[in-house]
């Protein structure tokens, strides 16, 4: 749940704003008066002039008092949640508060909310009494990811006899950030995954050679041929040698985010699938216990749980998780027309495990895509059949110049990768269990998919 702040009291308008307040019937009792005024001179008239005077003089009059109103309304807004997956809904609370001792009158509020999360919510509040409180609320939902700015809080007053109205607004803000789905994925053992020892883990020896020996207590459970004796004798107390401890395993999420890679738009575009997608494998990997950076073919990467570049995660997985959706729920398609950007990131020590969702590959790229592998202990690549998604009615293709689905499977393959086609239907849960049982299975292609 998201608190916002107290946003206090709206900032008052000129006489001048006041003026320009004025409402159809108050424009019209107006011009009435003044041409009740103009009547009366050319006429004679004067108990004419005198209602001339009356009309003019009313939504003047309520100018006057909207604009002298003194009302000190203090109003905050409250996300639950703030962060908030792609479709579905997230509350707004409103709560208005009267900090003057005069009761106001009629109230109207209406909050800023960008068109994608639905119509502008108002409100019509009954008068307040001094120190009293309303509280109101709503709900936006998006099904594009972004950040969306909710706000600023306007105030509209009126007076009774709906001459004139004006708006004062008040000046905070807040954001709702809505961020991939993130499905459960099953909790198969991918290549790379081994529990203790693996290509996805490191493993560093705290023995170097007798000399270097650093003993610890011995603890109810340990193996007594760990024993150290010469420590033993020297404390007065069993201790046990150091064995070789395994670090914490580490994985890229590599996400292609190539405008030319991925036709189409929209929340059911190959793209949007494809960031889903690493949202999805992300949170996976963390809550198993690996340490997760995401990089895209730009080279920029998000790196994990440590906040720092290195692998080495200290913290809990659902601040990295937050990080990282938080990344994804803004990620756009780049200008990039290569995958060489990742590839000098990638190049620079060995990955563990390396998952990746390419769109469209032409052949120089996906040969780029081989010399990845060589960087990992373990490569997962997930590859978006962009004519798949563009193929028109009768099975027309749209796009050109790109390697067939099944020859990109083919090259990836025999660099090593553990490569599935992706189609429009195809969920990742499945894939990802596909992916564990292909590991050591012949490598097939029939008709395009695997």
């Amino acid at each position: 749940m998201s608190d916002g702040g107290s946003e206090g009291a709206p900032e008052r308008d000129g006489l001048r704003t006041a003026l320009a307040g004025l409402t159809t019937r108050g424009r019209s009792f107006l011009a009435a008066g003044v041409a009740a005024a103009v009547c009366s001179y050319l006429l004679g008239q004067a108990d004419l002039l005198r209602v001339g005077l009356l009309l003019a003089a009313l939504p003047l009059v309520c100018v006057l008092v909207l604009h002298r109103t003194r009302y000190r309304v203090a109003g905050s807004r409250t996300l639950a949640p703030a962060r908030v997956p792609a479709a579905t809904e997230s509350r707004v609370r409103l709560r208005m508060e009267n900090v003057s001792r005069l009761p106001t009158g009629v109230l109207m509020l209406q909050d800023r909310v960008p068109y994608v999360l639905g119509p502008r919510p108002r409100f019509i509040l009954d008068r307040v009494e001094a120190g009293g409180r309303r509280e109101v609320s709503y709900r936006v939902r998006s099904d594009l990811r972004g950040r969306y700015p909710l706000g600023p809080l306007q105030l509209r007053l009126s007076d009774p006899f709906g001459m004139c109205e004006l708006t004062r607004s008040f000046s905070a803000s807040d954001t709702l950030t809505v961020v991939p789905r993130v499905e459960p994925l099953p909790a198969v053992r991918q290549v790379g995954e081994a529990a203790g020892y693996g290509e996805g883990r490191q493993h560093s020896p705290a023995l170097a050679g007798e000399d270097d020996v650093i003993p610890r207590g011995y603890r109810h459970g340990d193996d007594l041929r760990r024993v150290h004796w010469r420590s033993t004798a020297r404390y007065g107390e069993l201790m046990v040698r150091r064995e070789e401890q395994p670090q914490k395993a580490r994985c890229t999420v590599l996400l292609d985010t190539r405008e030319d890679a991925h036709p189409g738009s929209g929340p059911d575009s190959a793209f949007e699938w494809a960031v889903a997608g690493a949202a999805s494998t992300a949170v996976h990997l963390l809550e198993r216990g690996f340490s997760v950076r995401l990089l895209t073919d730009t080279g920029s990467s998000v790196p994990g749980p440590d906040g720092a570049g290195s692998f080495a995660g200290g913290t809990g997985s659902a601040d990295a998780a937050g990080l990282l959706l938080d990344t994804l729920a803004v990620v756009e398609r780049s200008e990039e027309h290569g995958l060489s950007a990742a590839y000098d990131v990638l190049r620079g020590g060995n990955e563990g495990l390396l998952v990746a969702f390419f769109g469209d590959l032409d052949e120089d790229q996906a040969a780029v895509a081989g010399r990845m592998r060589q960087r990992s202990g373990a490569a997962v690549a997930f590859v978006l059949d962009g004519d798949a998604w563009t193929r028109g009615p009768g099975g027309i293709r749209f796009s050109d110049g790109q390697v067939p689905v099944a020859e990109r499977l083919q090259l990836l393959r025999k660099a090593g990768w553990t490569a599935l086609p992706v189609t429009p239907g195809d969920t990742l849960p499945a894939l990802w269990r596909a992916a564990a049982e292909r590991t050591g299975a012949p490598e097939t292609v029939a008709g395009g998919r695997a």
